[in-house]
């Protein structure tokens, strides 16, 4: 099977495909299509395996095992029996099925999850007499189904938990950052493991977590179980050949100084398990502080902020008065570094008293966000900014 080429599909947070596709190609996946949500790409069995252990951005790799026109419900359930899903997996495992559309014309997304999952356990009792369990909450094998206004496509979902659960995180903060759309952002920014970084408001420490795990080329699939391994045509000794091969490319340590601070001493201490249970707390240079007490580590670096914008400052006076601290703060002590602001806050700029030099429109789940980049050159940015259109 590995010298075919399947189609798959990696949906990732909107407004990362293009960071997406990059990385796909960086990791020898070169046959893709960007589309909005995600990018869909033609490779070897492998190279699934290797893009889900393997990518900071994706959200899962769906595989995608059938499409065909329908009209009508009865279609999608005959679509569906025609699948071979017997040679895919056993009844033995327990199934979930997920169905999404856009500019579907059926009424009832419902209806046709049901419809689908009795042509899934229909196909195994004609062919091996015995049908698998549907567990909604945690099933082995996911099937996913997305309907456009004629066309319904069946995948496979190879990765189970979403990839953006690497694994290493044991409790979390309020609110928490998720580790992909983490990975765009420092990707978005253009950092580099040659390039120092600062989080100074890293609460659970998502963001300096990712840098490490980059710069350490330490697989971010590498502690976590996949769905594939449930599947009949799974190649464990492929599998465990490709884990050892991106081990074995490991680094003993980061190139440059990540530095990572907040001023909760709780989300702090949630931040050094985090590190440790990944292996990279060495490579971390962790502590309590208030972000305006902080100087520059270094003469340049990046500089990436997650503000709470109202989550953990939940009124707005407390934001009106800390954005033009933090804009005096960057300008007066971060001279020749490259700052970026990913907030839902689209007033930021104008709070700020900085002009961005990029702004870059993201979603935080639904949340739409920015996020902008601040070239700080002494003297040259500090301006009345006019006031930002709706687009922010």
């Amino acid at each position: 099977m590995d010298s075919t080429k399947l189609r798959f599909f990696a949906p990732c947070p909107s407004g990362l495909e293009g960071v997406l596709e990059q990385e796909l190609h960086d990791l020898g996946v070169p046959m893709t299509t960007k589309t909005d949500g995600g990018v869909a790409f033609l490779a070897p069995w492998s190279s699934m395996y290797w893009v889900n252990l393997k990518s900071h951005i994706a959200s899962r790799v769906l595989w995608e095992v059938g499409q065909t026109p329908y009209l009508s419900e009865d279609d999608v359930y005959r679509a569906a029996y025609h699948l071979s899903w017997p040679d895919w997996f056993t009844s033995a495992q327990t199934i979930k099925v997920k169905v999404s559309a856009r500019r579907c014309p059926l009424t009832s997304l419902d209806f046709i999850t049901l419809r689908i999952k009795d042509a899934v356990c229909d196909k195994f009792m004609a062919v091996r007499h015995k049908r698998p369990n549907i567990d909604t909450h945690h099933p082995n094998i996911r099937l996913d189904a997305f309907l456009d206004e004629s066309t319904v496509t069946f995948y496979l979902d190879t990765s189970g938990d979403p990839l953006f659960k690497r694994g290493h995180r044991i409790v979390s903060v309020e609110a928490p950052l998720r580790e992909n759309l983490a990975a765009g952002l420092l990707r978005l920014a253009g950092w580099t493991p040659n390039d120092v970084l600062l989080d100074p408001m890293c609460g659970g420490g998502t963001i300096p977590l990712e840098a490490a795990l980059m710069a350490r080329r330490i697989a971010p699939g590498q502690s976590r179980a996949f769905a594939f391994e449930h599947l009949i045509i799974h190649d464990p000794k492929l599998w465990g050949h490709l884990r050892e091969a991106s081990r074995v490319k490991q680094l003993a340590e980061v190139p440059a100084a990540i530095y990572a601070s907040d001023q909760d001493p709780a989300a702090v201490k949630i931040a050094q398990r985090t590190f440790q249970g990944a292996g990279v707390a060495i490579d971390i240079r962790l502590k309590q502080s208030d972000i305006l007490a902080l100087e520059a580590p270094a003469e340049q670096g990046v500089l990436l902020i997650n503000p709470p914008y109202g989550v953990r400052l939940n009124r707005p006076e407390e934001l009106d008065a800390f954005y033009p601290k933090l804009g005096d703060w960057l300008k007066q002590r971060f001279n020749g570094w490259r700052a970026y602001i990913f907030t839902g806050d689209l007033r930021t700029p104008k709070l700020i008293g900085l002009a961005p030099s990029k702004r870059i429109p993201l979603f935080n789940g639904p949340l739409e966000c920015r996020l902008y980049e601040f070239l700080i050159v002494s003297g040259s940015m500090r301006k009345t900014i006019p006031k930002p259109d709706k687009r922010g």
